[in-house]
């Protein structure tokens, strides 16, 4: 069964800093969550995925990468040493222990399941409890970007309509975009993260699509002539630079842009907050 979208980490130097720019933008923030590990977030929820912008504040509590095991935290301490940006890609799950098991299988895995709960809160303060089951997949030859699926195991307790409500309008994320000189190079691993086994080929890449969202790679030239962002690639194979957000009205979402002081840019229909506006992310807003 194919994973669709869960979330993405967008890891920052400045959590609060991060989550006041996500608020001029548009959208609800939730307040800060602590990890025992040292790392702490914010959630950005949609309908269908969110975004865990996260800040490495605990560094002494950060623990390392271990033989099979993956350290979430060491990770993106690791990632902001040099970038802020998109560093995680996390798909959904139904059982996350038979997904590391196929992983495995298919050669992207080679990590324990990691479990994990913390307390959360509904937004009228009622507190309730939240539990997630993470198996962890990688690509050898992208070592900037890491790759999961998550099981929630209360789940009514973590999506909230009230935290999907934002003042851009936006509803949804219809998918992610990755980037890579040679996208075909990466086909097998995308088929076997995604569970998508008939890939969407065009010029401008590879595209998994699933009930949940899509998942493309793209050549830095096709990024640049879709989204008028042309990306500084470093290092090898994938990075994870994009997510799109439907909205009912793009003029309304650039006015409140500019109301909040953000020059956000127009592109072949889209509206784009560039890299050096959004800690080191690219998002679109596209009509719904």
């Amino acid at each position: 069964m194919p994973h669709g979208l869960d979330h993405i980490v967008h890891a920052v130097r400045d959590l609060d800093a991060a989550a006041e720019f996500y608020a001029s933008a548009g959208f609800t923030v939730g307040a800060r969550n602590r990890h025992p590990w040292g790392t702490h977030n914010r959630i950005v929820q949609l309908r269908n995925c969110y975004i865990e912008i996260l800040e490495v504040a605990e560094p002494e509590k950060i623990a390392p990468h271990g033989a099979g095991s993956f350290s979430f935290g060491a990770f993106n301490r690791d990632f902001l040493a040099s970038r802020e940006g998109f560093s995680m890609l996390i798909l959904n799950s139904s059982n996350a222990a038979d997904d590391a098991r196929s992983f495995e299988a298919a050669g992207i895995g080679g990590s324990k399941v990691f479990d994990f709960e913390r307390d959360g809160a509904k937004p009228d303060g009622t507190p309730v409890k939240l539990a997630f089951s993470l198996a962890f997949a990688r690509d050898p030859n992208s070592p900037d970007v890491r790759f999961a699926v998550c099981q929630h195991h209360f789940p009514e307790n973590f999506w909230d309509p009230a935290f999907q409500t934002h003042a851009n309008g936006a509803r949804t994320v219809p998918g992610a975009a990755m980037v890579a000189d040679n996208p075909t190079d990466h086909h097998i691993f995308l088929k076997a993260f995604t569970g998508v086994s008939d890939l969407h080929s065009s010029s401008i890449g590879i595209k998994a699509r699933t009930g949940n969202g899509d998942v493309e790679i793209m050549e830095p030239v096709a990024f640049r002539d879709q989204f008028g962002v042309l990306l500084d690639i470093k290092g090898e194979g994938m990075t994870l630079n994009a997510m799109r957000f439907a909205v009912p009205d793009i003029t309304e979402v650039e006015t409140l842009h500019r109301r909040h002081g953000i020059a956000s840019e127009r592109h072949v229909g889209r509206l784009v907050l560039p890299p050096h506006l959004a800690h080191g992310a690219t998002l679109i807003f596209e009509a719904a």
